[in-house]
């Protein structure tokens, strides 16, 4: 079996994993992680989980400015992958990146329409739509038209977040793709050396772009007149939400907790992996639960997320991949070997900031077939029983809150849910020291019996 996995299953999953675009996306998202963040905490503290404190932020006017820096952040995530993704690929490609960046951005912002809906029929939905329409009756056409049609001319921040992540990340690498192939081709404009470096840069940049900008213009435009529609929202309605309604399920919330230990016992590093494939999926569903915890509507009833990226973070991989906390308990509690013994001690403060590859390389469990199944086992069961006591109710979903992944356990489960979140992380702690104990306690013996074994022998000698 192990054979069979190294020699036909791994070596196509590692061509495409280190394929030019999926390393621009893993390598190219990165930059809009610090901005997410950062904006998280902005966004705690525009709802802070303590009623006073809130509620002096609220009556005191900062909240106003706490949401202003979160939807400047964390709000405009999309714009960021955007520019990221198409930087690393050009990058990576041996050119100058930050023009083909700033083409990527241009794209972005070609491709959806600049508008949003007139403020005045937003606000007058539902009940007062026919109060609206009866207010209307007999005034000038020049008036209906103007409150009846959409305000152009601004950019809709609804795409910049999560709903146009997915569209973001197509565009830069096709940005990434074209310009590099035309640089290559030498679609470029080359000045005399006594040009300045910078300056000559920029007319290098001039065809590609002038290229990739036209193009985007004929899509806008093919959009518009044929379909009524733009490519934002095409791609958002045929790839970005079927793509978050199979990742946000059941089924995909165990694929995803298995795969990632399964990577790793063998040797490949599974939490690149699926974070990179993962992470534009799980992103979006993270964005939603944020606007909907923003606007106080944090529900599943009103579409709130079940696997997120925080999920995938503070669940799937807590404590490190595999969830090896139980392991690290029964080594510093009951181990009787001294392999164990001097591991714990090392593995100890590491596993408080999420990092176990001490256990991973230095046990090991890479290759380990004595701990594979409780390493295999109990991020999917964590994922499940996460899963379940989400949809059931028991705990409500997750805020959207982006808590950096070595934010230690417990605390990252305040962060990102609550009290109740917190107290739920920390049963999920037991359930890794319920399913590693017997399976470590068993290692430790055939330890033990080594380490006797090479004492005496070592004594005869």
């Amino acid at each position: 079996m192990s054979n069979w996995i190294n020699t036909k299953l791994l070596p196509p999953v590692l061509k495409f994993v280190n394929t030019k675009a999926i390393n621009a996306l893993k390598n190219g998202m990165v930059y809009s992680l610090p901005f997410i963040i950062i904006g998280s905490i902005f966004l705690i503290l525009a709802n802070f989980p303590v009623t006073a404190i809130s509620d002096f932020f609220a009556s005191s006017g900062l909240t106003v400015y706490f949401n202003q820096a979160y939807a400047a952040s964390f709000g405009i995530m999309a714009v960021f992958s955007s520019i990221g993704i198409a930087y690393v690929y050009v990058r990576d490609e041996g050119h100058e990146a930050l023009p083909a960046a700033l083409t990527s951005f241009v794209a972005f912002l070609i491709v959806q329409k600049l508008q949003v809906a007139n403020p005045v029929i937003a606000a007058s939905q539902a009940d007062g739509a026919k109060q609206l329409a009866s207010a209307l009756k007999g005034s000038p056409q020049v008036l209906q038209d103007a409150i009846n049609g959409p305000v152009t001319g601004v950019i809709n921040t609804t795409w910049l977040g999560g709903q146009g992540m997915i569209a973001a990340l197509i565009v830069a690498l096709l940005v990434g793709w074209s310009y590099s192939a035309m640089i290559n081709a030498g679609w470029k404009i080359t000045l005399p050396e006594q040009v300045p470096a910078n300056v000559a840069n920029q007319f290098t940049a001039m065809i590609p772009s002038g290229v990739i900008i036209f193009v985007a213009t004929v899509i806008y435009a093919f959009f518009d007149k044929v379909l009524h529609s733009s490519l934002l929202e095409w791609i958002y309605e045929v790839v970005q939400t079927p793509i978050q309604g199979v990742t946000d399920t059941f089924g995909g919330a165990i694929i995803i907790a298995f795969l990632v230990p399964f990577f790793w016992f063998f040797g490949v590093h599974g939490g690149l992996i699926m974070g990179g494939i993962t992470g534009p999926m799980l992103i979006p569903n993270s964005f939603a639960n944020a606007e909907l915890y923003k606007a106080g509507k944090l529900s599943l009833a009103n579409g709130a997320h079940i696997v997120t990226n925080e999920f995938y973070n503070n669940f799937i991989n807590l404590t490190g991949s595999g969830i090896t906390i139980g392991l690290l308990l029964f080594m510093l509690i009951a181990a009787k070997s001294q392999q164990f013994k001097a591991l714990s001690k090392v593995e100890a403060v590491p596993t408080i900031f999420n990092i176990n590859e001490p256990f991973l390389f230095g046990l090991p469990i890479v290759m380990n077939p004595f701990l594979a199944l409780p390493f295999f086992l109990t991020p999917v069961v964590v994922a499940a029983t996460t899963y379940i006591v989400i949809a059931t109710g028991i705990v409500p979903p997750l805020n959207g809150v982006s808590a950096p992944w070595t934010t230690p356990a417990i605390l990252s489960g305040f962060l990102i849910g609550g009290w109740k979140m917190m107290i739920w992380q920390t049963i999920t702690l037991g359930i890794s020291t319920a399913i590693y104990w017997p399976f470590a306690a068993k290692y430790d013996k055939i330890l033990l019996a080594q380490e006797q074994e090479a004492t005496a022998e070592a004594t005869e000698a």
